[in-house]
């Protein structure tokens, strides 16, 4: 039966496609290529999406004479961002919202156009963002429908009273994270029964809600299974999780001519139904390779 990859199959299937081509994510042997100013190192986060989209970035890159190495999975920001900032990797694909309030716990910014404004003063130096794209992926608070129908949920706000009963499930950092469960406090008063260490809106997360372990969990809204799984995603009423613009970081020493003019038309190309209908495609076992280079011919970018 065909269905969203539930377990360890999906990482490991996506982590088993792009690691072929990028080894170590870390080795030092990959950061070789970091020397050579007609090179870029190009990696992504640890969940299939940011995989995905990286990998559209490489070979956008490769199809114009770009020397590209490959660094895959590498982790959360609190890995990434240094290594953007120290050459181990030079560029990968960010949402726009999350990076800001990584950088700004305190920020007041919600919209696309506010996010890209103020993000366009945090970013730390030595860093730099390419044009934003109007695809977006934004974290949910999803539910099963019978979790929704039980407590009558449709916004975060309506599990204020029940939220004690539940078990909230999400990636490792969303412990401390303001877009996270410090937020869900702070800014929606909800305690959950536990908090759960899982991954980022990924297969553990989604087994983990499937199964009953978790009542409530972190999915991203581009994630084909909330549908396939007949999931609620519950209104962010009180602008907990901000826009989430896809956009290029790269280290300024990368910032080519060449470089932004291939990541500019990549980014004007893409949607958040394109995001959908890729991920789609990966949750079918299908090669992330193959997905990206489908999409560059369809967008005439290769």
């Amino acid at each position: 039966m065909k269905k969203y990859l539930t377990g360890i199959t999906l990482a490991a299937a996506a982590a088993l496609a792009l690691t072929a081509c990028g080894g170590d994510p870390m080795s030092s042997s990959n950061t070789q290529a970091a020397a050579s100013s007609d090179s870029i190192i190009v990696g992504s986060a640890d969940f299939p999406e940011s995989q995905l989209i990286a990998k559209i970035y490489a070979e956008a890159l490769k199809s114009k004479g770009v020397q590209v190495t490959e660094k895959p999975s590498i982790g959360s920001r609190e890995v990434t961002i240094p290594a953007l900032k120290d050459g181990s990797i030079d560029l990968m694909p960010e949402y726009g919202g999350a990076l800001l309030q990584y950088l700004d716990s305190a920020t007041k910014a919600v919209s696309s156009e506010e996010v890209a404004k103020e993000l366009a003063t945090k970013v730390p130096a030595g860093l730099t963002m390419l044009t934003a794209s109007e695809a977006e992926d934004k974290d949910v608070l999803a539910v099963k429908k019978e979790t929704a129908e039980k407590y009558n949920l449709k916004s975060i706000s309506d599990l204020q009273p029940v939220a004690k009963e539940l078990v909230l499930g999400g990636p490792p950092e969303w412990k401390t994270r303001l877009n996270g469960v410090a937020g869900l406090k702070s800014v929606y008063n909800l305690e959950f029964k536990e908090f759960s260490a899982l991954d980022a809106g990924g297969p553990l997360t989604l087994n983990a809600l499937l199964s009953g372990q978790v009542q409530v969990a972190d999915i991203f809204s581009t994630d084909p299974a909330l549908t396939a799984n007949n999931l609620v995603a519950l209104e962010d009423d009180k602008n907990l999780f901000l826009s989430e613009n896809i956009v290029p970081v790269i280290n300024e020493k990368k910032s080519t001519a060449t470089v932004k003019e291939v990541l500019d038309k990549v980014s004007a190309a893409l949607t958040t139904e394109d995001l959908i209908e890729m991920n789609g495609r990966v949750a079918k076992f299908e090669d992330i390779g193959q997905i990206a280079q489908d999409w560059l011919k369809s967008k005439n970018l290769v």
